[in-house]
């Protein structure tokens, strides 16, 4: 069987001689060599005595857990050595600025799905990498902030899956890529080249379908669309998917198709939905797009929309192209819903539309 190659072949095969990109792989490979890292200390649970212990919460507004706050030590201190401008960080408060000359920002969130880890579930690391803007440089400290990079322009982005097999899942803008943890070995090799979405329909959704009566109507719509099955609609019979972690959920929509939701709704606090723009959605949806699929708010591509705040958030919608269309087409059907009373997307709190 042929040999499968590592990550770190992988990386300099791709960088060339282009130092923009060898740029790239050398923050990809530090993300990388931590994860690794960062695995092995998950994979004790409680032996790490990391895992189940509650700090508080995050300035995010998530429960914050020492592994969270663990991990997030470990990645900022490899990429101090990297080529970084700026450094975003579901952990921290505020954009931290490390050498405003260098080419690239790095936003994380250091261990997604930390809650999961506790019952032995899929937890991950999501990260983006774009390019300095070059009014970055001009910009005074606290202007900065406003002017983060839009989704449009990364030049990669990824996660890492910690569960049965530890996985990175990689986009330099292109294909889509999956590399496995060889623990034998103690480096990622490629598993799955250029993933794309399956062509054929897939009757997959992932939803907490436990908050039903909070949704917008047309999420209701939607999702009442794949529960009539084939009596409905779509006249297919759906299956229901939900791993509680963006990795996992958005893992399982790139290998397998169908669609994920996080949308906003009526709690208090989840008028703008959950999941943060910067370090979570705009990651996803890149890599969903460079494997065919679409990333969405629900009315937008995500990609499209600008960051005004390190932990903006925004209602996310993932997956096989015609799927996320169709939701679209639900939030903008008139007589549908009364816009006027959406929170998803009313002319208030950190963008407008």
């Amino acid at each position: 069987m042929t040999d499968k190659p590592s990550l770190d072949a992988y990386l300099t095969r791709q960088a060339g001689s282009d130092m923009l990109r060898v740029a790239v792989a050398e923050v990809v490979a530090s993300l990388a060599a931590t994860a690794i890292h960062v695995s092995e200390a998950v994979s004790l649970g409680n032996l790490a005595d990391i895992v189940e212990e509650t700090r508080g919460y995050a300035v995010g507004g998530d429960e914050q857990k020492e592994v969270d706050v663990w991990a997030d030590r470990q990645f900022r201190e490899a990429l101090k050595a990297c080529p970084i401008a700026a450094f975003a960080s579901e952990e921290a408060d505020e954009l931290e600025i490390w050498d405003a000359s260098q080419p690239l920002c790095v936003a994380i969130d250091p261990v997604d799905g930390s809650g999961n880890l506790e019952l032995n579930m899929p937890a991950g690391t999501i990260f983006s990498i774009m390019p300095t803007p070059d009014e970055f440089v001009r910009a005074s400290a606290a202007d900065r902030t406003l002017i983060w990079p839009a989704g449009t322009s990364q030049l990669a982005a990824g996660f890492v899956i910690y569960g049965p097999q530890t996985t990175v899942v990689l986009s330099l803008g292109e294909s889509v890529d999956i590399f496995t943890l060889d623990r034998r070995r103690g480096q990622f090799r490629l598993s799955r080249p250029n993933v794309r979405l399956p062509d054929r329909d897939q009757p997959e959704y992932s939803i907490n379908a436990s908050n039903y009566r909070h949704w917008e109507e047309p999420v209701r719509a939607f999702i009442d669309e794949c529960q009539a099955g084939a009596d409905g609609p779509s006249g297919r019979d759906h299956n229901m998917r939900w791993h509680g972690a963006l990795v996992a959920d958005t893992f399982h929509a790139l290998t397998r198709g169908g669609i994920y939701l996080y949308p906003a709704d009526a709690r208090i606090g989840y008028g703008q939905g959950r999941l943060r723009l910067i370090y979570e959605a705009y990651p996803m949806a890149f890599l969903m797009e460079r494997a065919g699929g679409a990333g969405s708010n629900g009315r937008i591509r995500i990609l499209d929309i600008r960051a005004t705040s390190l932990h903006q958030r925004v209602p996310l919608i993932l997956g096989a192209s015609n799927k996320v269309a169709h939701l679209e087409r639900l939030h903008n059907r008139p007589g549908l819903w009364p816009p006027t009373s959406a929170p998803l997307f009313a002319n208030r709190g950190l963008f407008r539309v």
